[in-house]
C-alpha cells in the first residue's frame, strides 16, 4: 500500500475518532457495580481519539494491504473504538452497537467475497464467527465465569473478519485477548489496585486482541 494510501487512512481514522466520543456517551450509562477504573474527572484531551484511530485504521491498513475486506474492517473497527469506550465508562457492550458491527461484518464481508469472486473466504468468516462464539459460551458457562453474553456476542462479530483473514488469525485473536486479560489483571493484583471481587471490562481485550492479530500473523 502506498504511503498516500496510508496518509488517507491515518486521517480517516482521526475523523472517525472525533466523532467516537460522542457516540459514546449516547450508549455509556451508569452502572450500579463498582468499576475498577472509576471515571476521573473529565480532562479535555480532544486529541486522544483522534491519535488512536488513526493508530488503529493504519495498522490495520498495513496488516491487510489491498484485501478488498480493508473498508469492511475499518467499519467494524469504527464500531469497536466506540464499544471499547462504553465498556470501559459502565461494563457495557450495548446489544445495538454490536449488531450494527455484526450487520456490517456480515453484509461487508458477503459484497467483498461476491465481488472477488472469493466464496470460500466467505464460508471461513462464517466459520471463524462460530468457533469463536461457540468458544466464549463455553468460558461463560464456567462455573464462576464472569464472561458476559454481551463479550460473547461480540467475540462472535470479531471472529468474523478474524476467519476472513485465516485461521491463523483466528486462533491468534481468540487467545491473545484472553492472555492481555490476565495479564492485566494480574498486573492490578499485584499492585493491590483491585481486588478479586472488582469487575473488569473484557471487551478492550477482545477488540485490542482482534487488531493484534493480523499485525502478528
Amino acid at each position: 500500500m502506498s504511503a498516500a494510501a496510508l496518509v488517507s487512512i491515518a486521517l480517516l481514522g482521526a475523523l472517525v475518532g472525533l466523532v467516537v466520543p460522542l457516540v459514546s456517551r449516547r450508549f455509556a450509562t451508569a452502572d450500579p457495580r463498582p468499576l475498577a477504573f472509576p471515571p476521573p474527572r473529565p480532562v479535555r484531551r480532544p486529541w486522544v481519539d483522534p491519535m488512536v484511530a488513526a493508530s488503529v485504521f493504519v495498522g490495520l491498513a498495513v496488516a491487510v494491504g489491498d484485501d478488498p475486506a480493508l473498508p469492511v474492517i475499518l467499519a467494524v473497527a469504527a464500531v469497536g473504538l466506540v464499544l471499547a469506550r462504553v465498556d470501559l465508562a459502565c461494563l457495557r457492550l450495548p446489544d445495538p452497537l454490536v449488531l450494527v458491527a455484526g450487520l456490517l461484518a456480515l453484509g461487508g464481508l458477503t459484497t467483498a467475497a461476491l465481488l472477488a469472486g472469493t466464496p470460500g473466504r466467505l464460508l471461513g468468516a462464517l466459520g471463524g464467527a462460530t468457533v469463536a462464539g461457540a468458544a466464549h459460551v463455553l468460558l461463560a458457562l464456567l462455573p464462576g465465569s464472569r464472561l458476559g453474553f454481551g463479550d460473547v456476542k461480540l467475540a462472535a462479530v470479531l471472529g468474523l473478519p478474524l476467519g476472513w483473514l485465516g485461521w491463523e488469525a483466528l486462533l491468534t485473536g481468540l487467545l491473545l485477548p484472553h492472555v492481555l486479560h490476565g495479564g492485566l489483571v494480574l498486573g492490578l493484583l499485584a499492585a493491590r489496585k483491585v481486588h478479586r471481587n472488582t469487575l473488569l471490562p473484557l471487551g478492550p481485550a477482545l477488540l485490542v486482541g482482534a487488531w493484534l492479530a493480523p499485525l502478528l500473523t
